[in-house]
């Protein structure tokens, strides 16, 4: 049993405090359409599937599925899925997604949610410093999050100690909230224009953002744009927050 946890990388949440906290960071609808992905023993599975909610909870492990069936099978709005939730295709309708996912897995399961058009929101509980880096929590931004921030916002919610899982994992998680903005910071002609420039951006060539920025545009530009963003010209891209990305997009490439 110890062999497939750590095969699987299964924590399981078991503080009740933990939950309620993930629950009020999702904040769902009575009636949200709801995908889980790892349902695990299913700590957050019984709070989801209630009143006229829909959830539909995915679980790899077969033993888990069973288990799961006979204590949660009677709920009318839950659908168990035996499977990979990567695998799953994406509901035709509007839906959230939350979940207690394995560290092992996060960067694909964050990437299936922001492939999902259909997708509101996604309420992960995710290792800590994954939920900090994410969202420039240490003053520093990845290139997922700046690419993807005209049409998602992310945030770092609570922090979740690793003794509220069993087994106990190394390290404590945090509730990482992603939410599909109603109406993108760019219009839609121009996202894939921003996506190309943020990654030749992200190139690094030159060792700041305004030295490989200014392989593609005049330098005398690149230094304006960087001040109408209020951002360093020396800094390196890691140093550069989403919205003077957007801003320097702007000034430099959008049109």
């Amino acid at each position: 049993m110890a062999h497939r946890r750590k095969t699987l990388s299964q924590n399981f949440l078991h503080d009740p405090a933990a939950v309620r906290r993930i629950l009020r960071a999702a904040a769902l609808p009575p009636d949200a359409l709801v995908v889980e992905p790892g349902a695990g023993q299913g700590a957050l599975t019984r709070h989801l599937a209630t009143a006229d909610r829909r959830v539909i909870a995915y679980e790899i492990d077969p033993r888990l599925v069973a288990q799961l069936s006979r204590r949660l099978g009677d709920r009318p709005g839950l659908r168990l899925v035996r499977g990979d939730f990567l695998n799953a295709r994406e509901p035709g309708e509007p839906f959230a997604v939350v979940g207690n996912i394995p560290y092992s897995r996060t960067t694909d399961i964050v990437r299936w949610c922001l492939g999902a058009p259909r997708l509101t929101s996604a309420t992960l509980l995710t290792q800590f410093e994954y939920a900090v880096k994410s969202s420039g929590g240490w003053g520093r931004w990845p290139l997922l999050t700046v690419r993807t921030w005209p049409e998602h916002e992310w945030r770092r919610l609570c922090r979740v100690g690793r003794r509220s899982f069993t087994p106990v994992p190394r390290t404590d998680s945090a509730v990482l909230r992603i939410d599909r903005r109603e109406r993108p910071l760019l219009p839609a002609r121009l996202l894939p224009a921003y996506r190309d420039f943020v990654a030749h951006g992200f190139t690094g060539v030159g060792g700041s953002l305004a030295a490989t920025l200014s392989r593609r545009h005049r330098r005398a530009r690149v230094h304006a744009a960087f001040t109408r963003a209020g951002a360093d010209a020396s800094a390196p891209v890691g140093l550069i927050t989403p919205q003077q990305w957007l801003t320097l997009f702007t000034e430099l490439a959008a049109y």
